[in-house]
């Protein structure tokens, strides 16, 4: 009798352990809670440094009495120059996207139906242009074919010429040509990555039936590509409408887009209203253009199905000279500047090879423009992008987990897409702007912090994070989370052992963009910079601002080492990416 009255016991001290249904429900809903307000720390941090800072701006446009007052919209639509300043914004972003998809389209036929050896590492190198700062790329032009440059100091020496005989600064063509350099790799791997999914029996029907020539591009390759080629056209015409740094260095003040104007009308002449005015325009321009893009994007993704390898073979003496000849455009127009602005670093002087424009980087020069030493920016730089790759990567993953809602939340994760990717259309200048008006009163007294500048990076940093990250997550079946589920897991667990293995490398490249843009990101920087705490980029537009060979020369030699740091990140990025990660 004992027996069972023992048996009995332990099954009933057995049950008063396990959690009743009350307790376990009543778990699981804390932890539904949990989850949802993490995932809404994106928004807050949105809301709090970029949404806040917008309305601030919108407040000085509209009332900067406390009383409505459109006088700076008005002044926009009556004032010819501003209008003038929008038509050319409009015109030179799409003259730029043009120009950069008429040169692609050739270099992602190569690369998407053509074996040959190389072929991987080219198109990797092809998209270092695309990481490296603007300050950095005006640099490299700058020391390629400048007054000063490579290419008009050879041309001088040899037939003995007083003056440079190539004068591109200061022109629209300068513009177009960088920011061709500046966007290619984003076309080319968008569309060679989308064609090389299509198979190739489609032109050779075609062939069949008659196509050949121009006849097949228009009536076939072209719409097969059109989902591509538009997502492509979109995202580089955001990039160059948004231009400033390049805008700024090499157009001179011939030349504003509206980035540029917003940056002189606060700071140059401090008529908040129109700047004000301008980076409303500018914003709403850009928003209505990334819900095109992620329309677009979602479309190609959507039609993106592998047909298998459709790489062929080089077979013919004239297959291999379309070949040889758009690797040759390619690289001449990617790398030649790049080498000039090593090159030109070690002998910008008269001296011939030299490391002296290195060596004074370390000190302060008589009659600097610098408050600093240029080489305290390197450390200054290094700091704030540590610190916007903690806070990008952390919000990255969380905004990435918020969009990738399934059900009811897909509807609304579709809308907040677009609100995730506005900081990267929306003005460096205008955040920076933003950051200077808004953040200045308590608890949110920030003007005069160091803070300022990661905080307005990670912004710039956070959709990069998230693209690269939400493809891997919509990756993963739910049937893996929920038989993990049925086997005891823990939410904690599910993602310790399943989504976070599946998202590393994802995650691990979104981090790395995101240390590379804030090593290079220039214009808030410019705007909440401390004249003692100047990021790298700062510091290389004020030295290429004054006359002086020393200047000159230490301008170069910063460019060089923060080229080499974007080198090693992009280095990174390539070999931690998969084929089909990231939706840029």
């Amino acid at each position: 009798c004992r027996r069972p009255r023992a048996l009995a016991r332990a099954l009933d001290d057995a049950r008063s352990a396990l959690p009743s249904p009350t307790t376990a429900t009543g778990r699981r809903g804390l932890l539904r809670w949990a989850g949802a307000v993490l995932l809404l720390i994106p928004l807050g941090f949105l809301a709090l440094f970029f949404f806040y800072p917008l309305l601030s701006i919108f407040g000085v446009s509209l009332a900067p009495e406390g009383q409505l007052d459109l006088s700076g919209f008005a002044a926009l639509v009556t004032t010819p120059y501003y209008r003038d300043t929008l038509l050319f914004t409009i015109g030179q972003a799409a003259l730029s996207t043009l120009l950069t998809i008429a040169l692609a389209l050739p270099g992602a036929y190569v690369f998407a139906r053509y074996e040959f050896r190389g072929k991987s590492l080219l198109l990797s190198l092809a998209t270092l242009p695309f990481v490296l700062p603007t300050v950095v790329v005006a640099a490299a032009f700058s020391a390629l074919i400048g007054p000063r440059g490579a290419l008009n100091q050879a041309l001088m020496s040899l037939f003995g010429w007083s003056q440079p005989p190539i004068e591109l600064e200061r022109t629209l063509a300068i513009i177009l040509i960088v920011h061709v350099f500046y966007n290619y790799a984003i076309a080319l791997r968008m569309i060679s990555t989308f064609w090389s999914t299509q198979s190739p029996r489609i032109d050779e029907a075609a062939k069949v039936l008659g196509a050949h020539g121009w006849r097949l591009w228009w009536s076939v390759r072209l719409p097969l590509l059109r989902p591509a080629i538009l997502a492509a056209a979109v995202l580089v015409f955001i990039f160059t409408f948004t231009s400033f740094g390049v805008v700024l260095i090499l157009g001179g003040p011939r030349f504003a887009t509206l980035e540029v104007e917003i940056y002189r009308q606060a700071t140059s002449l401090f008529n908040l209203q129109v700047a004000a005015a301008l980076s409303i325009v500018q914003i709403g321009l850009m928003f209505a253009m990334l819900i095109v893009y992620t329309r677009l994007q979602r479309q190609s993704a959507t039609d993106l199905q592998s047909s298998g390898a459709v790489a062929r073979p080089i077979r013919t003496p004239r297959q291999r000279a379309f070949v040889v000849v758009n690797l040759l455009v390619m690289t001449s127009m990617l790398f030649t500047p790049l080498l000039a602005l090593v090159l030109r670093s070690l002998t910008a002087g008269s001296e011939g090879v030299t490391l002296r424009y290195y060596e004074l980087l370390a000190t302060q020069t008589r009659g600097s423009v610098l408050f600093v030493p240029p080489l305290q920016a390197v450390g200054n730089s290094l700091l704030f992008a540590a610190l916007t790759t903690v806070l990008a990567s952390g919000l990255g993953l969380l905004a990435a987990y918020l969009l990738n809602q399934r059900g009811r939340g897909a509807r609304m994760a579709r809308w907040l897409d677009p609100l995730f990717m506005l900081p990267l259309a929306t003005s460096a200048v205008t955040l920076g702007f933003g950051f200077i008006i808004a953040l200045d009163e308590p608890p949110l007294n920030l003007r005069t912090s160091p803070l300022l500048i990661p905080l307005a990076h990670t912004l710039v940093a956070l959709p990069f994070v998230v693209r690269s990250v939400l493809p891997a997550l919509r990756a993963i079946s739910p049937s893996l989370r929920e038989a993990a589920s049925v086997m005891g897991a823990s939410p904690w667990r599910v993602w310790r052992f399943i989504d976070f293995p599946l998202i590393s490398r994802g995650l691990t490249v979104g981090a790395v963009f995101a240390f590379t843009v804030s090593m290079g990101e220039f214009g808030a920087a410019l705007f909440v910079a401390r004249p003692d705490t100047p990021t790298m980029p700062v510091v290389i537009f004020r030295l290429l601002g004054q006359p002086g060979a020393t200047n000159y020369g230490q301008a170069l030699a910063l460019s060089t080492l923060l080229m080499g740091v974007c080198a090693l990140s992009f280095v990174v990025i390539e070999r931690m990416r998969q084929l089909g990660m990231g939706e840029f």
